[in-house]
């Protein structure tokens, strides 16, 4: 998931099939030959006698000679020998209009690029504003370096996740949002990120558990002050509600109860949409009290607008990973280490090529769907979450028919009436 429920192994297409690419997919084919062949030795090594006399010396060199192999294409072919290098493997246009039709997301990657772009100026503008209430004469820039300052001490940032998870869930609850259910509110759990992984990840992840990036004491220096900078009172409180409740935990929580077998119809665009229609929502209900707590959520939500823009360029062609990382620290203001991971998750984290664009367009989709129905008086805030966590995971337009009793349709185009006043 986002974070998300996430990581579902990625369809693949021949979007791309010359160079760095192919050396790369076939470095992590090699890789599972490996860890298959691994299992296979060690259902027999030492439990039958002839077979460890007469394979144990020749697995060791086929182990050896496999390890070099991946090890020359990922670093001589695929040019990854800096352990920080970034080695995409875009699936191209093509797959990106199968994958969209899949989903009953009736737009073209480049109408979903533009949506991108209008989505970000809006931020970039709401930015401006907040800058200017926090004293920094517009310059949204600088008014986010002083949010970024605004961190608890290494050691802290689990007390902090943890007041603001309670804080999410009694601001819920007193807005009569949707139904917390008692023990959702108390069995949700928190891990701490590893440094290694938050090389891919470096900020929270949700789900079952929070997981929480912050400075360990194996990373360098600076990569602990981007951590922590990266990590900071407002962004987290940005981020505790869209992984927990009522977020990721709250998805997961449901789908262990009600329709399960509705699993089948995963989406990013259920799943990613859902966290980020809360952001969407708590933005217009004022749930950020401050000009630091609104450049907290706006900078997520810029993040959100680059996804589009970057991921489904990069798999198109168009940008290349280094020019998504300058992206993501010009135009967003990402820490460089923070941008290298968020690309690098994005890019070769084994992904749904259209993950990274599900955020903001699946919650555009849920936002469209709420005016439709909360908007209208049909349904209150309440019946209308409710109603969805008891569907299970399939695409929105899906969830739409459900809920309006409409015939289900390839072609509702949600973007048309416009998603944000």
């Amino acid at each position: 998931m986002g974070d998300g429920i996430a990581g579902q192994e990625s369809r693949r297409h021949n979007g791309n099939d010359g160079g760095k690419a192919v050396a790369w997919r076939a470095s992590e084919a090699l890789e599972e030959i490996g860890k298959m062949l691994g299992e296979w030795y060690a259902f027999y090594s030492g439990y039958d006698p002839e077979f460890t006399w007469w394979v144990e010396k020749p697995y060791k060199a086929l182990e050896e000679a496999l390890k070099e192999y991946r090890e020359c294409l990922r670093k001589k072919v695929a040019g990854a020998e800096d352990e920080d290098a970034i080695v995409g493997d875009p699936v191209g246009r093509e797959a990106l209009v199968e994958e969209l039709e899949h989903a009953l997301v009736p737009y073209t990657p480049e109408e979903l690029i533009e949506v991108g772009k209008q989505e970000m100026a809006w931020c970039r503008e709401q930015m401006v504003l907040a800058a200017r209430e926090l004293g920094c004469d517009g310059d949204w820039r600088a008014a986010l370096e002083r949010v970024k300052a605004d961190h608890v001490p290494p050691g802290e940032q689990p007390a902090l996740v943890r007041d603001l998870a309670r804080e999410a869930i009694e601001y819920l609850e007193t807005h009569d949002l949707l139904t917390v259910p008692p023990l959702a509110k108390e069995c949700w759990r928190m891990e701490m990120m590893s440094p290694e992984k938050q090389k891919v990840n470096p900020f929270f992840l949700g789900g079952e558990a929070i997981v929480v990036s912050f400075p360990t004491n194996e990373m360098d220096h600076a990569d602990k002050r981007m951590a922590l900078r990266g990590n900071n009172r407002a962004f987290s409180r940005a981020t505790v509600q869209h992984e927990l409740l009522p977020g990721h935990y709250l998805q997961a929580f449901s789908q262990e109860r009600y329709r399960p077998d509705r699993r089948l119809f995963y989406t990013p665009f259920w799943v990613e949409g859902w966290a980020l229609h809360w952001e969407l929502l708590l933005w217009d209900l004022g749930f950020p009290r401050t000009p630091e707590e609104r450049m907290g959520m706006l900078f997520w939500r810029k993040h959100r607008c680059a996804r589009v823009v970057f991921s489904l360029r990069f798999h198109m062609g168009e940008m290349a990973p280094d020019q998504c990382v300058d992206m993501l620290v010009n135009e967003v203001g990402h820490e460089p280490a923070n941008a290298r991971g968020e690309v690098r998750r994005s890019c070769q984290g084994g992904y749904d090529p259209l993950y990274q664009c599900a955020y903001l367009i699946g919650g555009l989709q849920f936002r469209r769907l709420h005016e439709e129905l909360v908007g209208s008086g049909r349904m209150t805030n309440r019946e209308f979450h409710d109603a969805i966590m008891r569907e299970n995971t399939m695409p929105v337009a899906a969830v739409r028919a459900l809920l309006t009793g409409e015939e289900l349709s390839g072609d509702w185009r949600f973007l048309d009436e416009g998603a944000r006043e």
